[in-house]
């Protein structure tokens, strides 16, 4: 019998182990949060998130469910709305028997402790050789950027539809970024591509591209050439948003010459090309599909069979 706590669990381990930080690194943050928490007067330990006690990722949460009941399928999306639910709610009056959905991206609780995860931002520029005083500086102003504007945000109403239709609802943000975070640094490292367009061309080889392409949106030079030599190369993946784009010119004063990430805004961007450094794209929904990949080939192994939709690329490894 496979519980709804069991593959979060699964989820939360395997985001461990595939993070940035080393697992010292993060039972130092836990440990930290843990004495927070111990010091809280008793009138507020009630308000407390209990789940960060043991889980670093604090946009990683189980939502709405029964832990009682033996999860046998689950439906595993990217963006989870009120539609999605409906959908599966459909799909299970037609005989799919859904038991769970797994969204990527965070909702309710999940998506308003967003700004929580990005701190390890600054450990991946840190590994550049970005100062990690001045990274924890610049990441900190964003995460006040990013906490302001996750409140304005209607964060509940998908947790209110999936209570209603007693639909189990979970969310896989940080713990699956983790993943697309390695798996295409390792592939950069073990690749080493030498032109800016080798790194497109290794990218054209993982499924998940390939099929995003066909969709139209295929891995792209964003600023600068293909011709361009890639130099030391930056795999920017993780911690829950786009960080600052005051960190460029750190990032170039650290040597680095090519940011590989997922999707950046028009700002970003045009910082990258007042500091001459090269970004590639690589696509938002390519990248969250690698990065779910990993975490549901794990959760299908505990016995759980996985229906993809909203915008899931689904690939085996």
């Amino acid at each position: 019998m496979v519980k709804l706590s069991d593959i979060y669990r699964v989820a939360v381990d395997s985001g461990i182990d595939a993070d940035p930080r080393s697992r010292e690194d993060i039972e130092r943050l836990l440990s930290l949060t843990r004495k927070e928490y111990e010091e809280l007067p008793e009138s507020r330990k009630r308000f407390f998130d209990t789940d960060a006690l043991e889980n670093p990722f604090a946009d990683t949460r189980i939502l709405t469910g029964d832990d009682v009941k033996d999860i046998k399928k689950a439906f595993a999306g990217i963006d989870i709305g009120s539609a999605e639910v409906l959908l599966v709610d459909r799909l299970n009056q037609m005989g799919r028997v859904i038991d769970l959905i797994i969204s990527h991206h965070p909702v309710g609780r999940a998506r308003l402790f967003l700004a929580d995860v990005m701190p390890v931002q600054a450990d991946v520029w840190q590994k550049m050789g970005v100062n990690i005083s001045v990274g924890e500086s610049l990441i900190g102003d964003r995460q006040s950027e990013v906490r302001n504007a996750v409140r304005v945000s209607n964060a509940r109403s998908v947790i209110d539809a999936a209570e209603l239709l007693g639909i189990n609802l979970m969310c896989t943000h940080t713990v699956a970024d983790n993943h697309v975070q390695k798996f295409t640094a390792k592939l950069i490292e073990d690749k080493k591509p030498y032109r800016v367009g080798d790194i497109i061309d290794l990218l054209f080889e993982v499924p998940e591209f390939q099929i995003a392409a066909k969709d139209g949106d295929p891995p792209m030079i964003s600023v600068g050439k293909k011709e361009n030599r890639a130099g030391k190369i930056m795999v920017d993946m993780t911690g829950g948003t786009e960080g600052p784009k005051e960190v460029v010119s750190n990032l170039v004063a650290a040597g680095v010459s090519t940011i590989v990430n997922m999707y950046l805004s028009n700002s970003y961007l045009e910082e990258a090309k007042k500091n001459k450094i090269n970004v590639v794209l690589c696509g938002h929904m390519a990248c969250d599909s690698i990065g779910m990949n990993h975490i549901l080939d794990q959760i299908e192994k505990l016995g759980v069979e996985i229906v993809a939709g909203s915008g899931l690329y689904r690939v085996r490894r």
